[in-house]
């Protein structure tokens, strides 16, 4: 499986070209056709702060901020669950490790002489 094939699985249903995918990828210094490697902690968080800076784009759309109306529904809390998917997602990377991190043990220094 590829980055952009691990992408895709993050971010179902959204839409998007390949290519706006490859940009996402590398500004998260991700290679869209190098092999996902699931052991490696800081590539999954890469991953995930690729779909984090997908779903902040289509946040920004002020088109998407609108109610819709299907039939007798209406989805008027599509931007406050796309918001709240966001912190969710941030709180998530936040306390993800990279792999640096994980080869260093769980200390820091209280005290610095």
């Amino acid at each position: 499986m590829t980055n952009l094939q691990r992408l895709m699985l993050e971010i179902k249903g959204i839409d998007l070209d390949q290519n706006e995918l490859a940009v996402y990828l590398a500004e998260n210094n991700l290679n869209p056709h190098d092999e996902y490697n699931p052991q490696s902690a800081t590539n999954k968080r890469n991953i995930y702060k690729t779909a984090l800076s997908i779903l902040e784009s289509i946040a920004n759309n002020p088109s998407l901020m609108r109610s819709y109306k299907l039939d007798d529904m209406t989805v008027t809390d599509f931007h406050e669950n796309l918001l709240n998917r966001i912190d969710q997602l941030e709180r998530k990377i936040r306390s993800m490790k990279t792999d640096e991190e994980n080869q260093q043990g769980n200390v820091f220094m209280l005290f610095n002489s």
